[in-house]
């Protein structure tokens, strides 16, 4: 096969240009497979089930339209291009679910909203249902006996009850497009959306663009065979491949919002684990043992570990903290300019360093009251955070060392 080159010229790169059928619906079923157990799991939830019907039919055209499929349909079933109406049927469905899409996201489901919002789907149901049948009757009145694997729309683009069915299909699926497509970007402009939503609908938008490259390829095509012209190329590779195109940026949209936010809890439970790690490491001589480490165990599971860990080591701790040290401390940390809230994590952590490293223990029975842990225990990414931070500390401690008097003598 002689590869592409745009020096050739531009119709002669188009005529190349194919993108498999199958890598579109690789994309689709990977999306499909995610958003799978939320739509299992949440199944009342009408918009997901618009979402999960989308994906599948989706799924269902790049498999039914790929050539290989479509001639053995036609073999199958020994019905010339019988695959054509089978085709047009799942796009026209896979139109209906994009508005479905729409309707369900703009009903919000808000209760002053539900009838209007069931309306509007009997509506696109019974259109879009209605439009199927009569794939279906002009094909039956269709004179097509000489099959066509890929170039059918332009073949018999001037063959009575079959040109109507082509423009059928291609007139609905256009509009689906548009109104999704116009529907899509005024979301993307809503104050407040989260970011990577955002991006989602980004992508969502560009598919439905790209899938009216589709149709407007397809419906020159065909006028260019009414005014004896020849740009049958426009219908069997730009075409599909501005469907494959588009339909991979809609299976992508679909996948960022959830496979993005995932990452992102993944990767702030993983950040707060490690920003931990100078506290527990510091109270590894108080709890007498390493903290506890499983392999294979989740990443939340880990950080409630860790957590944990260090909870256990404080409250043993806790009755052995100076607490007149904290109060010079935090007088300290606000004397050098920290914020309020720094300067309480300042001190508590001079305290835990002091009593840590001194091994001071107060005798059993000395009359001293339960300490307040409230602040120590809800705390301690604020004071593990503040332990990456020595020369703070360092500066912290060494004025919390000067008598009160002192300071203020000196001050």
């Amino acid at each position: 096969m002689t590869p592409l080159r745009l020096a050739d010229g531009p119709v002669e790169f188009l005529s190349g240009l194919y993108i498999s059928f199958w890598l579109p619906g690789l994309v689709l079923g990977a999306a499909l497979a995610i958003k799978l157990p939320s739509i299992v799991k949440l199944w009342r939830d009408p918009l997901l089930r618009a979402v999960g019907g989308l994906l599948l039919l989706a799924c269902m055209v790049f498999v039914f339209a790929a050539p290989g499929t479509i001639a053995w349909t036609n073999r199958v079933i020994g019905v010339p291009n019988i695959a054509a109406p089978w085709v047009y049927s799942l796009i026209t469905a896979l139109s209906a679910s994009w508005l479905l899409l729409v309707v369900h996201w703009r009903g919000g489901g808000h209760t002053d909203r539900r009838e209007r919002t069931r309306r509007a789907t009997r509506w696109v149901v019974s259109v879009y249902a209605t439009v199927v049948v009569a794939l279906w009757v002009l094909f039956a009145l269709a004179d097509v006996p000489v099959e066509q694997i890929e170039d059918l729309d332009t073949y018999y683009a001037s063959t009575p009850f079959m040109r109507e069915e082509i423009l059928l299909y291609l007139v609905v699926h256009t509009v689906a497009c548009l109104i999704t497509a116009r529907l899509i970007w005024t979301w993307i402009r809503t104050d407040g959306l989260d970011g990577w939503l955002r991006w989602g609908l980004r992508f969502l938008s560009v598919g439905y663009v790209t899938n009216l490259l589709f149709s407007a390829a397809k419906f020159t095509a065909i006028v260019a065979r009414w005014t004896g012209h020849d740009l049958d190329w426009l219908n069997t590779n730009v075409a599909p491949s501005a469907a494959c195109i588009g339909a991979t940026m809609v299976a992508v949209g679909v996948i960022v919002p959830h496979a993005g936010q995932y990452l992102q809890e993944r990767l702030l439970v993983r950040r707060r684990r490690r920003g931990l790690k100078p506290l527990a490491r510091l109270l590894r001589p108080v709890a007498g043992r390493h903290e506890p480490f499983v392999l294979r165990a989740a990443p939340e599971i880990r950080l409630i570990r860790r957590e944990t860990y260090i909870r256990d080591a404080l409250l043993q701790l806790s009755r052995h903290l100076d607490e007149d040290l904290r109060r010079r401390a935090h007088a300290a940390a606000l004397a050098l300019g920290a914020e309020p809230g720094r300067a309480q994590a300042l001190a508590v952590a001079v305290t835990i360093l002091d009593a840590v490293e001194s091994g001071r223990r107060v005798p059993e029975g000395d009359g001293a009251a339960d300490p307040d842990t409230t602040y120590l225990l809800r705390e301690i990414h604020a004071v593990s955070g503040v332990l990456r931070r020595p020369d703070e500390i360092k500066a912290v401690r060494a004025r919390a060392a000067v008598p009160a008097e002192s300071m203020s003598a000196h001050e």
